[in-house]
């Protein structure tokens, strides 16, 4: 381990560029198929609208169980998924249906469900509802601010290094949160408040390696204004790996206990960071410092002659 995240490494980042790109592009158009697939994004209430019940039963049940006794509910769009680990007997039941009645609708699930599982057999957690306007507003809200924290970040870079580098992070930027929700989608898992958290936090998690990097590609093209940019940024992602790495260690190490001991409740917020974390380490080692390197063909840095 110690020998691996030494700062003396001499791995050709660059010449994997291609490979990376054709790999995110791949996966990218994985996710966007089944989000077709799915008929969009697996909504939770929040966004879509509609109720939900969180039910906890004291013995091991199924979907189907569930879903059985159910259908004397009559409850349209009923959507039913376990909740947590498998072993947690939690379940969300969820309909998207437009002025839903909350009374209503947790009085008919627990009819349905005494009647076949028992008195007792089971505890209501929670029992949420949300407007089809108010979804609709958290949803042009959760995209403003996506898109508002990439600008941010575009202007910043820009204005702290060159308009390249500031491109170059922000495709990674996006590149991270779009492969993040690919991974969501092929899971079916819900896209909620909790994981527009998360995907805010791995932009700002992402570009703060990425500004690391793109800081030591700049100090090594001072002391060598002349020589091979591809040299030199294979050289500076090589010397800051260690720190890449450890870096993202810690963060792995705290996920690892959130996904393990958080709960369900912030199972949503810590698998979005886990994946967005791994996306945004990639992603700045292999997308945006070598398009710094890519656009040097076409638009050579001050004070250097195009190859």
């Amino acid at each position: 381990m110690l020998e691996f995240i030494r700062s003396d490494t001499k791995f050709d980042f660059a010449s994997k560029m291609k490979m990376a790109v054709i790999g995110s592009l791949v996966l990218i158009l994985i996710g966007a198929a089944s989000i077709i697939y799915h008929g969009g994004l697996n909504l939770g209430v929040d966004f879509a609208g509609g109720a939900l019940i969180q039910l906890k039963f004291q013995k091991e049940s199924s979907v189907d169980r569930i879903r059985s006794a159910l259908e004397g509910a009559k409850i349209e769009n009923c959507f039913i998924q376990q909740f947590g680990a498998r072993d947690s007997n939690e379940y969300l039941i969820r309909t998207a249906e437009a002025g839903i009645d909350l009374k209503e609708f947790s009085d008919r699930i627990e009819s349905a469900l005494t009647s076949i599982f028992g008195q007792g057999s089971y505890e209501v957690r929670r029992i949420e509802t949300v407007g089809p306007k108010i979804g609709k507003d958290l949803t042009q809200k959760a995209i403003m601010a996506l898109a508002l924290a990439w600008i941010a970040m575009l202007i910043y870079v820009g204005i702290r290094f060159e308009w390249r580098y500031a491109v170059g992070g922000i495709l990674a930027l996006v590149h991270d949160v779009l492969v993040t929700v690919s991974v969501l989608s092929l899971l079916n898992m819900e896209f909620t408040l909790n994981t527009v958290a998360a995907l805010l936090t791995i932009i700002g998690f992402s570009i703060n390696d990425t500004i690391v990097i793109f800081d030591r590609i700049r100090e090594n093209l001072r002391k060598n204004v002349k020589g091979d940019l591809r040299e030199i940024v294979n050289v500076s992602v090589n010397q800051t790996l260690s720190r890449t790495i450890l870096t993202s260690f810690t963060v792995f190490l705290v996920l690892a206990a959130l996904l393990a001991l958080g709960g369900p409740v912030i199972f949503d917020f810590a698998f979005t960071m886990f994946v967005g974390t791994i996306a945004g380490v990639y992603s700045t080692v292999f997308i945006a410092s070598p398009f710094v390197l890519a656009m040097e063909r076409y638009f050579p840095s001050r004070g250097r002659r195009k190859k």
